[in-house]
């Protein structure tokens, strides 16, 4: 039992860091019904730049974090701005095509500046310290770390929907643009505002994926999937369903994990075709930006 046990625990912690690498699409959807394909890729920027940024200044891993944080929302506000405000309307398939092209040229660009080689970023022994909650059980630091900032973020998230002007702004672009504008609110500016928080908590996904692990150029893609099947899990729209989804994506690779070493991701698959074919609204739909 205390295996099992161990391998919910370990699931939940990744849930921690799928949650952050989830939020961002959750919200570019939920607030723009924008299916970003590029979001896996912008992840892995992320994480690059912080590497960038901890070679060129020489500075600490959690200064990193804090310059990271606000570059990769100001790089979220321009990119709204300058090019997927012009494609968004009720065609899905115009965002699609110009993110997947961005996907292309973000994974090419990085491939040619720091080749297809992983790196990560020095931890320490952050990455190796654990607290054992007896019975054989062990917690690593930096993984509790990392889902104690999800739920930190999504709590920060919720308020600001609920409590502030501007997410009184995000939720009244998101439910009716065409009326807001007839009230003298520019919604392409609401729009990439949404987008530059979505980016600066995917920045937070990225810093902690590049400090926990080794990271390469065209990793993009499998962290949209998880992405994406955190969020689909979940419930489309829905904050605290992208959390819920992302631990119980977690617990599922874990799980399969612990059944047979090959499994894990199979795991996780398994569980988001499950939740598709029974329940396609997501195991926690929350009605409008909950």
């Amino acid at each position: 039992m205390m295996v099992w046990a161990n391998a919910v625990i370990q699931g939940v912690l990744a849930g921690g860091l799928y949650a952050l690498m989830a939020v961002g699409l959750s919200l570019a959807f939920g607030i723009m019904r924008l299916v970003n394909i590029a979001h896996g890729d912008l992840t892995v920027l992320a994480a690059f730049i912080a590497l960038s940024l901890a070679t060129w200044l020489g500075v600490g891993n959690w200064v990193v974090l804090i310059l990271l944080v606000p570059l990769m929302g100001l790089l979220g506000y321009l990119l709204q701005r300058s090019l997927l405000n012009r494609v968004l309307g009720s065609d899905l398939l115009p965002p699609l095509l110009m993110t997947f092209g961005l996907s292309i040229m973000i994974q090419s660009g990085l491939l040619q500046v720091y080749s297809a080689d992983t790196r990560s970023l020095p931890s320490g022994t952050l990455t190796t310290e654990s607290f054992s909650l007896g019975g054989g059980l062990q917690v690593g630091v930096l993984p509790l770390l990392v889902l104690g900032v999800a739920v930190l973020v999504f709590v920060l998230l919720q308020g600001l929907f609920r409590c502030t002007r501007l997410g009184r702004a995000f939720r009244a672009a998101a439910d009716d643009p065409h009326t807001i504008r007839l009230m003298g609110v520019d919604n392409r500016h609401v729009y990439a505002l949404a987008m530059g928080l979505a980016m600066a908590v995917t920045a937070l996904g990225g810093f902690f994926f590049v400090l926990g692990g080794n990271v390469g150029p065209a990793e993009g893609g499998l962290r949209l999937i998880y992405a994406f099947e955190a969020v689909i899990i979940g419930g489309l729209g829905s904050l605290w369903g992208t959390l819920l989804g992302a631990l119980v994506l977690g617990v599922a690779q874990s799980i399969a994990l612990q059944l047979n070493p090959g499994w894990g991701i199979l795991g996780g698959h398994l569980a988001f075709l499950l939740v598709l074919a029974f329940r396609p609204q997501g195991l926690f739909p929350v009605v409008k930006h909950a």
